[in-house]
C-alpha cells in the first residue's frame, strides 16, 4: 500500500491505495516525490506511472476529507495534488501513464500532464468534481479532449472511454487490460533507446512551447474550490457523496 518506485532505465512509479486508489492527502506528495526522484536519477530514461487494483485513480479520498477537522485535509490535498501534477509535468524524462479501469478527478491531473498515455480497453476518464462540490483538473482534461467536450464533461460529470480518446490522439495505444503494463514498457523501451541527453532536452523544449501554463492554470481552478468550501457548497456535496456510499 502506498506509492512505490522501481528504479532502472525504465523506472516505474506505482500507485497502490486499495480498494479503488482514492489517494489520501499524504499520497499526493508521495507521488510527487517518487516521480521527481525517478527523473532526477541519471540512469532513468523514461518513467512509467501505473497503478495496482481496480482502477488507475479514483481521485482524492473524499471520506478522509470529511473525517478531518476544519479545512486542514482539504488544504493538504490541494497542495499535494498541485505538487503531484507538477512533478509529472516537470519530470526530467518522459512520463508514460499506464491507465487501467477508471481515471477520475486527480487521476486526470496526472495523466493530462503525462507525455504519453497507454490505456487498457476497459479504461474510462472523467471529472466528477462538480458532483463533489469542487473544481480542478479541467486544465488537464483540456489537454485530452476538444474544448467543448471538456466543458460538457465538466458540467455533466460524464466519462469518456479510452477508445474515444484514442480517436482524438490523446491516448497513444489501447490494449487488453492484461497487456497494459507490457505495452507501456514497450513504448518506454522505444524512447529509452534514443540518446538520453537529446530526450531530456526534448522534454524541456516541449514544456517550453506549451501554450498554457498548466501549473498556474490549475492553481487558478483550485481557488474556486476554496470558495465553494467557504460558502458551504463543497461540504454539502462531499457529505452527500459519503452518505450515498
Amino acid at each position: 500500500m502506498g506509492v512505490h518506485l522501481k528504479r532502472g532505465p525504465i523506472a516505474e512509479v506505482v500507485i497502490d491505495f486499495p480498494p479503488v486508489n482514492a489517494v489520501p492527502a499524504a499520497g499526493w506528495p508521495a507521488i510527487a516525490g517518487e516521480v521527481t526522484a525517478a527523473g532526477a536519477d541519471p540512469e532513468t530514461r523514461v518513467v512509467v506511472l501505473a497503478a495496482e487494483g481496480r482502477g488507475f485513480c479514483a481521485g482524492v479520498d473524499i471520506k478522509e476529507m470529511q473525517r478531518g477537522p476544519g479545512h486542514e485535509v482539504l488544504l493538504a490535498v490541494n497542495r499535494g495534488c498541485a505538487a503531484a501534477f507538477a512533478a509529472v509535468y516537470d519530470c526530467a524524462v518522459p512520463v508514460i501513464a499506464a491507465v487501467n479501469g477508471f481515471c477520475l478527478g486527480g487521476g486526470i491531473g496526472l495523466v493530462g500532464n503525462a507525455d504519453l498515455i497507454v490505456a487498457a480497453d476497459d479504461a474510462t476518464f472523467g471529472l466528477p468534481e462538480v458532483d463533489r462540490g469542487a473544481l480542478g483538473a479541467a486544465t488537464h482534461l483540456a489537454r485530452l479532449v476538444p474544448h467543448h467536450l471538456m466543458r460538457a464533461m465538466v458540467y455533466t460529470c460524464r466519462t469518456i472511454t479510452a477508445a474515444e480518446l484514442h480517436r482524438f490522439g490523446s491516448v497513444h495505444e489501447v490494449v487488453p487490460a492484461a497487456d497494459l503494463r507490457d505495452a507501456a514498457r514497450a513504448v518506454a523501451a522505444e524512447i529509452a533507446a534514443k540518446d538520453p541527453v537529446v530526450i531530456r532536452r526534448a522534454k524541456e523544449a516541449l514544456n517550453g512551447i506549451d501554450p498554457v501554463d498548466v501549473k498556474r492554470s490549475y492553481r487558478f481552478e483550485q481557488g474556486f474550490t476554496y470558495e465553494l468550501n467557504l460558502n458551504g457548497a463543497g461540504d454539502r456535496a462531499r457529505r452527500k457523496f459519503v452518505e450515498d456510499r
